[in-house]
């Protein structure tokens, strides 16, 4: 299962702050690295490239250049979760991506009532946002 990646973060003391689509945040450590891998050596002492982080096309990893890049999954499964207060909210992009849907069907879930405004989701600006517990309740399992 991939664990796609909605942002990264550079963080002090090579660390990254990693946000996941499915609502979770999670902190890596990036110092590991430098002696498993010696490439990863070229990002000690030079702020400016670590803090060139982004994420790779499709959310399915991040990169730095060329030669350094790490994996949606390594950073999912040798990372330290966080607690924010974020927690569990993702874009009905994401959802809708996540459990197979389209965002009409969201829209229309808020119009009937089946998912509350203010509860289960709510509108930042031109974007709404959907709780994983309601697209849970609602939805069941996601399809990913």
């Amino acid at each position: 299962m991939f664990h796609k990646i909605k942002s990264v973060s550079p963080l002090c003391d090579y660390r990254l702050s990693v946000q996941f689509s499915r609502g979770v945040t999670k902190i890596y450590d990036v110092k590991p690295l430098f002696d498993k891998i010696p490439s990863f050596r070229a990002l000690i002492n030079n702020n400016e490239e670590f803090y060139n982080v982004s994420v790779d096309v499709g959310g399915y990893g991040i990169v730095w250049n060329d030669e350094l890049d790490l994996s949606c999954d390594e950073l999912w499964e040798n990372s330290k979760t966080v607690a924010t207060p974020f927690d569990g909210l993702m874009a009905f992009s994401d959802a809708t991506e996540l459990w197979g849907l389209n965002e009409s069907t969201l829209r229309k879930a808020i119009a009937y009532g089946k998912l509350v405004n203010g509860v289960d989701v709510c509108k930042f600006g031109k974007q709404w946002v959907v709780s994983v517990e309601a697209m849970k309740r609602e939805y069941g399992a996601s399809v990913e």
